[in-house]
């Protein structure tokens, strides 16, 4: 069985039906699960009997309080380090999964079923595990590789809307980043149906984990290309923080419209260009308007973790499917919104 993509020769990734995969990736051996109460309610018979650790839903529970009650659980099970953990859920799930298991006994095997659009295009692959501490995102984490992700698009259909819309901002994200004619495959498409129709849906999410997995293949560890992920996150997680109004594909949207603005002003970027970028994700169904100020997001920014002595790493733009990262300071960044 052939992956759709390697990522550094030690993570596959598989787009297809989760229940004929699944059986063929997993090692033999024990297995235990990892998932939340809602993927849990849905989706059990994909892995049957297995022993299971379920954690809450909800950016709230991506906590190092979370990782300690699933190490405490994995001690009342006798899990030792031969067993691998399986996650399945969206990137709360994985993400903290993947953490718990990269740290438990120094490190554990793990694989991924990625059951929301955020999680296949973006949050699943390339190895980033991580939670929150005090509401900054991914403030403990570890770089390690799952050895396989599952991306079924079908599962996508149990999704809210709001959630689904979500992930399509991590796709125009990459889109924006490398791959222009992801882009315009995205113009030409409409909310509806990229909902309905699972092959569009498909060739959506295995562009946009070309994008990372290439990205990744050249810096694992955000050394430097890496960072051109992170497009629009700065001030997204900037929005995260200060607010509960905007979940994370929402703030990205925002981010990335704020971002590509600014590259105008900068004059690295075409206006044309950025227009293009904010009738996109007003059409996919975004609200593009910060819901806080913008002296309170530059606070925020101040304390982000990828800051390096003293200065930010900030991904602009340049032109549909490409874009720099350059260094500013605090002060010269807020210089951008005035």
């Amino acid at each position: 069985m052939n992956p759709t993509f390697s990522v550094r020769g030690e993570s596959r990734v598989y787009i297809g039906p989760a229940g004929e995969l699944l059986p063929g990736v997993l090692p033999e051996g024990r297995v235990v699960v990892v998932s939340d109460t809602e993927v849990d309610r849905l989706f059990r018979p994909l892995w049957a009997s297995r022993d299971t650790v379920l954690i809450g839903t909800g950016e709230g529970g991506k906590t190092l309080q979370t990782v300690e009650t699933i190490y405490r659980r994995f001690i009342e099970l006798g899990v030792d380090r031969s067993t691998f953990v399986l996650a399945v859920g969206g990137g709360i799930v994985t993400d903290t999964a993947g953490f718990a298991a990269s740290t438990y006994m120094r490190g554990l095997d793990f694989g991924f079923v990625s059951t929301t659009l955020l999680g296949q295009v973006d949050a699943s692959v390339g190895g980033k595990n991580g939670v929150n501490v005090d509401g900054y995102k991914n403030m403990a984490g570890t770089f390690t590789q799952p050895q396989f992700v599952i991306c079924d698009p079908v599962l996508l259909a149990t999704l809210p809307d709001r959630e689904f819309r979500a992930g399509l901002a991590e796709a125009v994200k990459a889109a924006v980043i490398a791959d222009e004619e992801l882009f315009a495959r995205l113009e030409e498409a409409t909310f509806e149906e990229l909902r309905r129709n699972t092959d569009l849906l498909s060739d959506v999410i295995s562009a946009a984990i070309r994008v990372k997995a290439d990205i990744v293949e050249r810096d694992e560890r955000e050394g430097g290309e890496r960072r051109k992920l992170n497009l629009g996150h700065t001030l997204a997680h900037a929005i995260e923080k200060s607010s509960d109004r905007m979940n994370h594909g929402e703030a990205v949207a925002v981010g990335t419209v704020l971002i590509a603005r600014a590259a105008v002003r900068l004059g690295v970027l075409a206006a044309a260009d950025c227009d293009r970028i904010a009738a996109l994700l007003a059409k996919l169904g975004f609200v593009l308007e910060s819901p806080v100020g913008m002296d309170r997001l530059l606070r925020e920014v101040a304390k982000d973790k990828k800051n390096k002595d003293g200065e930010l790493r900030i991904v602009l733009p340049t032109r549909i499917g490409d874009c720099d990262v350059r260094p500013f300071t605090p002060e010269r960044f807020a210089e951008l919104f005035v």
